[in-house]
């Protein structure tokens, strides 16, 4: 195994020292798990009837609530109070200033709708045990909207359309074939689906609700695996805008002419296109490009087919842009990676406009923090495999720091370049972080996002292998201190990188993995079923004898005794996609080698951490690990 950590020559494309001139800095501050997570996530962003609000929710207690922002003062006033469970903005209502916030069961991600009055009341409009339902959008008379729900049959989402007063409602779709509702048009007759083949094929349907009877119309007729998405309706509700990658290797938008079948390129780039939108009065268009794990936003007039010109920021990214009803505003977020998402509003007619929040902890000095470099290098078979990479402050050839592997979720997930508290933490601590977009992750084209179908736990376990190399090949990095970190499926890579490269990486943090993927495919949460050939497609399927040999052979938890390295295990007692029994197994087998294990379950946890002090105990636990096996601190 000790030939897996020689480093081999040109393994290593140039990192980049722009954005790191800090690096060389001394003295700089630590701050402690506290003082990062005081730092505020905001998100969400609706304008009210007359855009002199909004709606958005924030964690700034603790625990995500709903609050009104006045766009005049700025002032934040909390419109929930929920003291454990995350309540989550979703809209106001267009003529008044009632709105819709979502809330699950402690993490089980069982969602239901509410609708908090005028007078303060609270009514649950998704009443019922046992169902997950979501908004959908408002009708073009804003006198109704529409909701989907599973509570007919938990595998399957239907649309119902509810009157905005009362909220009587009537289903307008039975969905008995296993379609993926995407978007509705603002007047109600058209429905668009999604309908999955296979991890890479997969097809649109339009379902007329004026003629019911003809049920759902293929629109994406094809040969080969493409993958289709729906993006959305026009506001006229005669186009629909969907992204594909026929004859390309990355997702372009298409057109689609609801009266004549038309199709059109409208988008294309070097890079996918991650979404179009457009404000409700339907002058502008915004549209993202995933460029290189950050996204590059532009908002065109509809009118002249031109770029509005947005504010000089500063570096980072705009995300989450929103538009008032009459399109006189414009509320967005800005993201960097010293910067945490802050919300902003602009006036479209004088293109003035002002911070709304400030989320960062005023304890941290951001010029403490470290900008990430976007590197590659080359894995076992020569594939090129793109990175974001942290230098801690002060790292040198003469002061080397301990180091990290982050490895994503998904599978099909990506490390992106933007704020996050638990690496700024980490690299404030003096470790190095490489965030790996191994093979099969999204961004980087269909070749490279398929590269590791029924690969997993092989082929980009190497990549992970070979980031230690790279990692390796930086003379400021400690050779003799590099871990591995991940969450969901990263959780998955760390147990398997212990399990199966047991000597490479001297220790691990794994968060909500897989350890048994037979399990895992044979109990997937009902709502995901119409995902379920997906899954098999890119991971196995267990009713195949083949494929379920391979799945037992890339499962950790058949295998722990492998296990060596220290071990970190975190997990959510809630969590309907890695259920506990998941850990619990691994973290038993793996004490039974007499390796060092330390396990951590929060009971008021899902698939993630929504309480502020759960993030905390989180990262803290997770330092006091690290410390001890990579600086070998006591």
């Amino acid at each position: 195994m000790n030939m897996m950590l020689s480093t081999v020559a040109g393994i290593a494309l140039a990192a980049s020292t722009s954005g790191l001139a800090l690096a060389e800095q001394e003295g700089a501050p630590k701050y402690d798990a506290r003082t990062f997570f005081e730092t505020t996530s905001f998100g969400g962003g609706s304008f009210n009837h007359n855009a002199t609000k909004l709606l958005i929710h924030s964690d700034e207690t603790g625990v995500f609530n709903c609050y009104e922002v006045d766009l005049k003062t700025g002032e934040r006033t909390a419109v929930t109070h929920s003291q454990d469970t995350p309540n989550m903005a979703v809209t106001y209502f267009p003529k008044d200033d009632r709105f819709i916030y979502t809330a699950d069961g402690g993490g089980d991600e069982l969602n239901h709708l509410y609708v908090r009055e005028m007078d303060g009341s609270v009514k649950d409009i998704t009443p019922g045990q046992n169902l997950k339902a979501a908004f959908f959008g408002w009708g073009q008379d804003d006198n109704t909207f529409w909701v989907m729900s599973n509570e007919r049959n938990p595998q399957s989402f239907d649309i119902y359309q509810y009157d905005a007063t009362t909220y009587e409602r009537t289903l307008v779709f039975e969905n008995e074939g296993g379609y993926s509702p995407a978007d509705i048009s603002r007047d109600g007759r058209w429905l668009a689906l999604g309908k999955v083949r296979n991890n890479a094929d997969d097809d649109i349907y339009l379902f007329d609700t004026t003629n019911a009877k003809a049920g759902p119309a293929l629109v994406t007729r094809h040969s080969g695996n493409v993958s289709h998405q729906v993006e959305t309706f026009d506001p006229t509700s005669t186009v629909l805008y969907y992204s594909s990658n026929e004859g390309s290797e990355f997702q372009r938008t298409w057109t689609y002419d609801l009266k004549s079948g038309k199709k059109d390129i409208a988008i294309e780039a070097p890079w996918d296109v991650m979404y179009v939108g457009f404000s409700w009065d339907g002058r502008y268009r915004v549209q993202g490009i995933n460029a290189d794990a950050r996204t590059e936003v532009t908002i065109w007039s509809t009118s002249t087919n031109s770029k509005v010109d947005l504010p000089a920021l500063p570096a980072g990214d705009i995300v989450g842009v929103r538009f008032s009803r009459d399109g006189s505003k414009m509320a967005f977020y800005h993201n960097g990676d010293r910067a945490p998402s802050n919300l902003y509003v602009m006036d479209m007619a004088t293109k003035k406009y002002r911070r709304l929040t400030d989320a960062l902890n005023p304890s941290i000095d951001p010029k403490y923090l470290v900008d990430a470099d976007v590197i590659r290098f080359k894995s076992f078979d020569g594939m090129e495999i793109p990175c974001t990479l942290y230098k801690p402050v002060g790292a040198s050839p003469t002061n080397p720091a301990p180091a990290l592997v982050w490895v994503h979720g998904g599978p099909g997930g990506q490390t992106r370049l933007g704020y996050s508290a638990n690496i700024q933490f980490l690299v404030n601590h003096g470790y190095a972080v490489l965030g790996i977009n191994n093979r099969g992750s999204s961004g980087y084209g269909k070749t490279f996002n398929h590269a590791d179908d029924l690969r997993h736990g092989e082929d980009d376990l190497m990549d992970c292998v070979y980031g230690r190399k790279y990692l390796e090949s930086l003379g400021w990095v400690d050779k003799n201190a590099i871990g591995i970190m991940g969450g969901s499926y990263g959780g998955f890579m760390v147990a398997a990188a212990l399990t199966f490269q047991p000597e490479v990486f001297d220790c691990g943090v794994d968060i909500f993995g897989v350890t048994n993927w037979v399990r895992t495919l044979e109990e997937i949460p009902p709502w995901w079923e119409d995902f379920r050939e997906a899954l098999y497609a890119e991971l196995g399927d267990p009713n195949d004898p083949e494929q379920l040999e391979r799945l037992n052979r890339i499962s950790p938890l058949f295998h722990a005794e492998n296990i060596v390295r220290p071990l970190m295990v975190i997990q959510g007692k809630n969590d309907p996609r890695v259920k506990q029994v998941e850990s619990d197994e691994l973290v038993a087998a793996a004490k039974q080698n007499g390796t060092p294990v330390e396990y951590v379950v929060f009971p008021d946890e899902g698939h993630g951490f929504r309480s502020k002090e759960n993030r905390i105990t989180f990262a803290e636990q997770s330092l006091k690990f690290l410390d001890r096996y990579l600086k070998k601190a006591n």
